[in-house]
């Protein structure tokens, strides 16, 4: 198959060239048994007139075979493989041979390599008698007990070193060869010596010897050690300086005694080759033990040079060499580690090793200050931001996810002053251009950038952003989806407030925003990213409900907190959101001292007109917001949500003492939480209007609750919520058939109405007004209409409109009454504007169900057009609007009056101009001067100039119509 040649010719010019490794590599290349016998007749030609050089170049090729991996041939030894691959069938065939078959197994146990260990024996145990100098002994040894260590019955011989003891070895072996000038190393580059470590520490098995060779292996050892031991134990001691060989030697036997220990306790051994294995064990450790002294002097002086080369030239364990090399920080800063870093960037882009080199970055800023040094920190921190900028975004949160978890939020910025020297600067560009170009096709860009800038300095950045989310229109979505984009930052920083863990998020938007919002739109843009950092529409969120309560909510619920109504709104965002837990998150909030906190601020309510001018109390329009949120509590909240029932139960208990304390009516806001555990406890003058069953409701004595205030007691009843509304008016205890009981009780209904209106808020008077339209339904009401606003009685069919017009003149009778010399100094001056708010509310209202009850003037109800009825109404309530106007204490109340005016106004004009009828437009006319002339009478100027020019102008139109 391959030409005949002259086997001495050849060896003799394979071992003056020096070329063990090519030779092994084409020799490996070979079918099986040619393989064999090429080895053959090289063991052959050594074992006759052995030299040293012989013997050495023996050696060296069975070290070269055990080296040897498929794979890394190069060009001539792949074609010479080609070559035989394609031409040695035929000529096994012409031989008489099967053809080899190649086949692309296991690279480090090539076919050709079988059966090639026991010649290697043979050709050791021939020679042995001509190897006398101790460097060729070492060496003899060595590859004999590399041999049996790689065995697959020796242990793990494929398990990988720990990867510093793989760095330690190879800066030993560099170490070696740069010393000894023997070596036929010694010359090489560095790169070069590095590499050819590795093959010598990268070592698989050649091939699994059988037992009965690894026995003759095994003897042969044993043989050698006995017959060499001591000779080599005294040169070994006795030199002063170790060579590679020797080196060799101890390492190998020092894992092969761990292999012969591993063999003797799992092995299945016969009694002979026990023996031999303990003998050859025990030989080992004592050789070991007068020897192994000699590698404590080894230099490790070039690991760090030895690292490098294994990263710049992508060496087998590079991926491993990269974290120590980050890590390792007696190697850092160094010129050519500052070089190595920036020219292999690439192969640290991964969190782990970014984090390292943090690490070690920071410990170097800690200790060296100089400017040299501050120019490396320099150049070493860009060279990491840029290893980051390349991170997926996963990966870069769990960079930022550790630089919290290391240095908190001040980040690299603690340590690092080139990182603070500009950063503000740096922050404020990059945030600028962020806002300035909101756009989803922006936010990759814009997470990057604050990626890199939450790595540098984590506080400052999320800082910045929260402040400019609230402060720049319309930015707070946008900002809001780059901050969920990290989800590292909802991680708890404990160390920066032990007491009160919370995320850096929650921190940086107490310290840079709560308490600095200076205008209500700066005050909902707050809550609009509060609510989307804890509902991204397709992140994970940023924060949780329990957090932001505790944050923002707790701490703020007393009646002189500045962030009050704020807090409220807040705590009104996160109920509504929906609870992803079997566990309501409420429960970690204290929920039961949260709602008596409710409770107190409702109770506060009852002497709203009477706190002092300057004390901080939340406004009447918040109110109906800490009423939702009562209700939100009270359907949330159950029996589960606390560890067992009897717990339940005390909550119960507790808060109902608590609330016993406050106004009556707080009460009753809790009775879907109290359920059945209490009756509804109301005052003794209710059970004279009602018929309140006993086994539900209980009467208390309150001195502010003498005779004839029962009604008062009811209508408050009616304020609470729709439900109980509803059944007070169910339970209401009128004679209808008694003309002076419908009389009292319309006049007590006036009254109490009165007394009830200020502390009412909107939803309140709007059940209020609810609850007269059915009283006036049912004509349990009377109030009468007066024809002081009618100049001629109208032919009109106001039945459909008639609850309308009473309900206008039961407000006016209502302001009548308040307005009054008796009610004079009832209220105070500032609770006008709230009265005349909740007034005008009302009568908006009426007008739109006065609109909705006869149709819209171009498209009425089946009943027919009824313009001219909504017309005369209008005109009634404009001027019941009017006559009230004129009553009112002056000044503060005329905005609203004017503003449902004009409403009034613009809807007589939509019906008036509607009516076809002949008579139309004197009616118009007739309309507008008597209007005028009420209008003249009213005291404020600027509601009087402003209806009488609206007024002008329906004259104009009526005027333009007739011509």
């Amino acid at each position: 198959m391959i030409p005949d040649v002259n086997h001495t010719a050849l060896f003799e010019l394979v071992k003056a060239l020096r070329a063990p490794r090519l030779f092994v590599q084409l020799l490996l290349a070979l079918p099986p048994d040619v393989c064999r016998g090429q080895l053959q007749s090289l063991v052959e030609y050594i074992s006759s007139e052995t030299s040293p050089s012989d013997i050495r170049f023996f050696l060296d090729v069975w070290w070269e075979v055990m080296k040897h991996k498929e794979g890394q041939e190069d060009a001539m030894v792949s074609a010479f493989g080609a070559l035989i691959h394609q031409h040695g069938g035929e000529s096994c065939l012409e031989d008489g041979l099967q053809p080899p078959k190649r086949f692309k197994g296991d690279p480090g146990n090539p076919p050709a390599a079988s059966g090639l260990s026991m010649v290697l024996l043979e050709g050791l145990e021939h020679t042995r008698g001509s190897i006398a100098q101790p460097r060729l002994r070492c060496y003899a040894l060595a590859n004999l007990a590399e041999l049996l260590r790689l065995n697959a019955g020796l242990g793990t011989g494929n398990s990988p070193l720990p990867i510093t003891e793989y760095l330690g070895k190879l800066g030993a072996v560099v170490s070696l060869w740069c010393s000894d000038t023997d070596s036929q190393y010694h010359p090489c580059e560095l790169g070069e010596k590095v590499r050819e470590a590795e093959r010598s520490l990268s070592l698989l098995p050649v091939t699994k010897l059988s037992r009965e060779e690894l026995s003759v292996g095994l003897g042969l050892l044993l043989s050698l050690l006995q017959a060499w031991g001591e000779e080599l134990q005294a040169t070994l001691k006795g030199s002063e300086e170790l060579c590679y060989e020797s080196y060799r030697l101890l390492d190998t036997l020092t894992a092969l005694g761990k292999s012969l220990d591993c063999l003797l306790e799992t092995g299945d051994l016969g009694e002979g080759e026990t023996r031999a294995v303990s003998e050859l064990a025990q030989l080992t450790k004592d050789f070991l033990r007068d020897t192994s002294a000699v590698l404590e002097g080894l230099d490790t002086s070039l690991v760090s040079s030895v690292a490098m080369a294994i990263i710049a030239q992508r060496l087998e364990r590079h991926a491993d060499t990269c974290s120590v090399f980050a890590s390792e920080k007696t190697w850092a800063f160094s010129k050519a580690w500052v070089e190595c870093l920036v020219e292999n960037k690439a192969l640290f882009q991964k969190p782990e090793l970014v984090l390292e080199l943090l690490e070690t970055l920071v410990s170097f800023a800690t200790s060296c200050q100089d400017k040299e040094a501050r120019e490396l920190q320099m150049e070493v921190s860009k060279a990491i931001v840029e290893c980051c900028a390349e991170l997926s975004l996963t990966d870069k949160n769990k960079v930022i996810s550790g630089v919290l978890a290391s240095w908190g939020g001040q980040g690299l910025s603690q340590n690092l002053q080139v990182v603070r020297e500009g950063f503000q600067e740096d922050l404020n560009v990059t945030l600028n251009q962020i806002t300035k170009s909101v756009s989803d096709e922006g936010l990759s860009r814009a997470v990057a950038a604050v990626a890199r800038l939450t790595l540098l300095y984590p506080e400052a950045t999320v800082k910045q952003v929260c402040h400019l989310a609230v402060v720049n229109l319309g930015a707070h979505q946008f900002l809001g989806q780059i901050l969920c984009s990290f989800p590292a930052l909802s991680s708890l920083e404990s160390h920066e407030d032990p007491g009160r863990p919370r995320s850096l998020v929650v921190r940086c938007l107490e310290e840079a925003v709560w308490g600095k919002l200076s205008t209500a739109r700066e005050e909902e843009q707050f809550l609009q990213f509060l609510t989307f950092l804890m509902q991204p529409p397709s992140a994970t969120p940023l924060l949780s409900p329990a957090e932001v309560t505790k944050a923002f909510v707790l701490p703020c619920l007393r009646s002189d907190s500045p962030q009050i109504e704020l807090s409220l709104q807040i705590l009104s965002k996160v109920l509504g959101i929906p609870c992803c837990s079997e566990e309501h998150w409420i429960k970690s909030c204290h929920p039961f001292p949260l709602i008596l906190s409710l409770c107190k601020l409702l109770d506060g309510y009852t002497k709203f007109w009477h706190q002092p001018k300057e004390q901080l109390y939340p406004s009447l329009e918040t109110k109906d917001l800490i009423l939702n949120i009562l209700c939100q509590l009270c359907e949330v909240l159950g029996p589960e949500s606390v560890p067992s029932p009897e717990l339940w139960v005390q909550s119960l208990a507790w808060l109902h003492r608590k609330v016993a304390s406050l106004d009556w009516t707080v009460g009753l806001r809790l009775k879907k939480l109290f359920g059945d555990h209490f009756k509804n406890e109301v005052p003794a003058t209710l059970f004279e209007v009602c018929r309140l069953p006993e086994d539900e409701w209980t009467s208390q004595s309150l001195p502010a609750y003498g005779p004839g205030s029962g009604l008062l007691a009811w209508m408050e009843c009616c304020c609470v919520s729709p439900a109980l509304r509803d059944t007070m008016l169910e339970l209401l205890a009128v004679d209808v058939d008694n003309p002076e009981e419908v009389n009292l009780f319309s006049k007590g209904f006036l009254v109490a109405l009165v007394q009830v209106l200020p502390w009412c808020s909107q939803a309140e008077w709007g059940r209020l007004t609810a609850v007269a339209e059915q009283l006036l339904r049912r004509e349990v009401l009377h109030v009468p209409y007066t024809l002081e606003y009618v100049q001629h009685l109208p032919l009109l069919n106001l039945r459909p409109l008639a609850r309308h017009l009473q309900l206008s003149v039961l407000f006016l009778r209502g302001f009548q009454l308040l307005c009054s010399s008796s009610c004079s100094t009832w209220l105070p001056p500032h609770a006008w504007l709230h009265v005349v708010q909740l007034y005008c509310s009302s009568l908006t209202a009426l007008l739109a169900s006065a609109k909705a009850a006869v149709g819209s003037p171009s498209q009425p109800n089946e009943g027919g057009t009824f313009v001219q009825e909504v017309s005369f109404v209008c005109i009634q309530v404009l001027c019941h609007l009017l006559h009230v106007a004129a009553m009112l204490p002056s000044g503060g109340c005329g905005e609203p009056l004017l503003v449902v005016a004009l409403e009034v106004l613009s809807q007589y004009e939509a019906f008036s101009g509607a009516d076809a009828s002949p008579c139309a437009a004197l009616r118009r006319a007739n309309d507008r001067h008597f209007l005028e002339a009420i209008t003249d009478s009213v005291g404020d100027e600027e509601l009087r100039g402003t209806l009488l020019q609206k007024l002008s102008k329906l004259g104009a139109h009526s005027a333009g119509e007739q011509a």
